[in-house]
């Protein structure tokens, strides 16, 4: 790795190292938001809370609404103003009954999780032969036409990365594998679960069909289910299971996102956005995906504002429908995209510490960049040379040109967890919690409260 002098952080991570910026030390007022946040128990009540009080939260269903009405009570409480829901409808899926079997030549029960938007069985289910493909490319290199009346499997194991990477690659298996397999003329689709664990809990998930294809059965086994699915198929003799995944779709159900803010003493100044979202899947709680990310952007924002007063408004977007599509960031920005936004994060990757921070900001942002480089540094947080991209709950913003930070997560077992029965309160750690908490709280605050004019055109 090429070594890189301090003093040109800040320039390399806005593409241009022509004039370096001097590395100062971050001011007083930093280390005393990071003390007092290192000691937080905002977020670890916030996310207890939530996921004691209301439980798994899916998009568009009552436990969602509940999650919304919960929400805006706890941010007025908390002293949060302007705090209100912003509602708009959308199709849902329903999760019915899930259940599969081999029937021969060894008879068994497999753990599988419906995905999201899959097709309905009949009550009494399938039965098929099964075809295995090691790859979601083995399956697209399939005849079309060749697996009529037949059950397609696709393995494809993913790997624990600290940054999660391998998940745009792998998860396509679930995003792009029921259309390619319902385009084959499969009958229906069994993947591994797009997880890095060794349990027997499949992890769900949403995919979309594609235009024109026809919506088959498709579900996610645990990992060691399609394991063991593997071992039995390699003995050479013929597999049928019986599948049954009974589900509904519903049209224009209410949803809506959550808005609440710690207005600033300038409004045309703009406006810093932290974002999450308030939806989780059916299986677990949503403790790390993502309760937990929603403690942290509110006990964040409590802890910059307490630090002095705020000349820009931090507004805190709790997204509705996030795991289904992003149709609560759509929404947020039909609603809010012209308004002004000096910069919009996310906390959308558990509760684990952060390590990193990418930036994707102008040149005129060149000094901020750099006092929150050196006011997270104390934190372990290291600036990257890797554009910041954001997440779903703020995409639409990002594609618009709002300047964008991430601070990176450690995932190395969030997709042990991700989208499983297993997302509850246990898997939060109270100490890393509050390290996001340290880290966004200098962050926000920064924005929040420098006295540049943060141009971002």
């Amino acid at each position: 790795m090429q070594k890189i002098r301090s003093g040109t952080i800040a320039a390399l991570l806005l593409g241009s190292v022509a004039s370096p910026l001097p590395v100062a030390a971050a001011p007083p007022v930093a280390a005393a938001i990071r003390e007092a946040a290192l000691q937080d128990s905002i977020a670890w009540d916030f996310t207890e809370s939530l996921t004691t009080e209301v439980g798994p939260r899916p998009a568009g269903t009552p436990q969602e609404a509940r999650a919304r009405d919960w929400a805006v009570a706890k941010l007025k409480s908390l002293g949060f103003s302007n705090v209100r829901a912003e509602p708009y409808s959308m199709p849902v899926w329903v999760r019915g009954h899930d259940e599969a079997r081999i029937v021969s030549p060894f008879p068994q029960h497999l753990a599988l999780a419906a995905l999201g938007n899959s097709a309905s069985t009949p009550a009494k289910g399938i039965e098929g032969e099964a075809v295995y493909f090691p790859t979601l490319a083995d399956l697209q290199a399939a005849p079309d036409g060749s697996l009529k009346g037949k059950i397609a499997f696709v393995s494809h194991a993913m790997t624990a990365t600290q940054d999660g990477s391998s998940y745009s690659h792998f998860g396509a298996t679930r995003r792009q594998g029921p259309s390619v397999a319902s385009r084959k003329g499969a009958a229906a689709i069994l993947i591994r679960s797009i997880g890095t664990d060794q349990h027997r809990l499949p992890h769900s998930g949403v995919q979309m069909w594609a235009d024109g294809v026809k919506p088959i059965p498709a579900a996610a086994l645990s990992t060691v289910d399609a394991d063991q699915l593997i071992r039995v198929m390699s003995r050479g003799q013929p597999v049928r299971l019986h599948l049954t995944l009974t589900s509904r779709m519903l049209k224009d159900q209410p949803s809506g996102n959550v808005i609440a803010e710690l207005p600033g003493a300038d409004p045309a100044a703009g406006i810093v956005l932290a974002a999450c979202h308030i939806d989780s899947w059916d299986q677990g709680t949503g403790a790390i995906d993502d309760a937990s990310g929603c403690g942290i952007i509110t006990a964040a924002a409590l802890h910059a504002a307490k630090a002095g007063s705020l000349r820009r408004t931090i507004r805190i977007l709790m997204a509705g429908a996030e795991e289904v599509g992003g149709d609560g960031g759509r929404a947020y920005f039909a609603t809010h995209g012209s308004e002004r936004h000096v910069v919009a994060m996310e906390s959308d990757f558990g509760a684990d510490r952060v390590w990193r921070v990418d930036f994707k900001l102008p040149a005129t942002y060149a000094a901020v960049s750099n006092r929150i480089s050196n006011a997270l540094a104390p934190l372990g947080i290291a600036p990257s040379r890797i554009a910041a991209g954001g997440g779903s709950d703020i995409e639409p913003l990002v594609k618009a040109g709002v300047p964008v930070v991430d601070l990176q997560q450690d995932g190395t077992r969030y997709f042990d967890i991700h989208h499983t029965a297993d997302d509850t309160l246990g898997k939060v750690d109270r100490a890393q919690l509050q390290q996001n908490v340290a880290a966004w709280a200098v962050t926000l605050h920064e924005f929040a409260t420098t006295t540049e004019s943060l141009a971002n055109k």
